[in-house]
């Protein structure tokens, strides 16, 4: 008699397990796969989204901030987790968890602010602070936004932090040697994150 308790435990432990693990279709899996490779945007903490579930009004939001815990929250979902997942990503998630309410959801994610996207520059430049990268940025073009150097500044010894697959990253820059043409590899593209220090 006491067996039926544990055996009905066991199956809907069962049951949930398998209904909350995300199961993308084999179209789903080669699309975040491919973006994974090419580097697509990666949706980060501070990003202000907008999710449309199409002929669902109830399922679209225009403005979802993406919290500190890389969270967002959306109608009868609850928490979904945004940061580290690309738009193509999050609409796959968004996608499986919505069809046990609609039927054949059809999601768009677009990044309406991408706030999340800033680097710092510190030391000696004019202007020290924190920047928006909206685009395709340089250590060179960096420099140029920061308003260039200061006459005390050391431009051999700049030193770029960066905290990649969860370790932090020294790479140092010599100034003195991209602008003389010797060595173009340091002139390297900023990620966001990233913390430059002039000395």
């Amino acid at each position: 008699m006491q067996r039926t308790p544990i055996i009905i435990v066991i199956i809907l432990t069962l049951f949930f397990s398998l209904n909350l693990s995300p199961s993308y279709s084999a179209d789903d899996k080669n699309v975040m796969a491919q973006e994974n490779k090419t580097g697509a945007y990666k949706i980060g903490s501070g990003d202000i989204l907008e999710i449309v579930t199409w002929k669902e009004p109830d399922f679209s939001r225009e403005e979802i901030l993406v919290r500190l815990d890389g969270k967002i929250t959306f109608p009868l979902l609850g928490d979904v987790q945004a940061e580290g997942q690309t738009p193509l990503q999050l609409k796959a998630d968004i996608e499986n968890k919505l069809k046990s309410y609609v039927e054949s959801p059809g999601v768009t994610v677009i990044v309406k602010n991408p706030l999340s996207q800033k680097f710092y520059i510190l030391g000696e430049v004019a202007r020290t602070g924190e920047y928006q990268l909206v685009k395709k940025l340089s250590v060179l073009q960096a420099f140029a936004l920061a308003g260039g150097f200061t006459e005390w500044a050391s431009k051999k010894e700049i030193i770029l932090f960066r905290h990649e697959d969860g370790k932090e990253k020294i790479i140092r820059i010599n100034y003195k040697n991209i602008i003389k043409g010797e060595d173009f590899s340091q002139n390297i593209l900023i990620k966001a994150d990233d913390t430059i220090i002039v000395p």
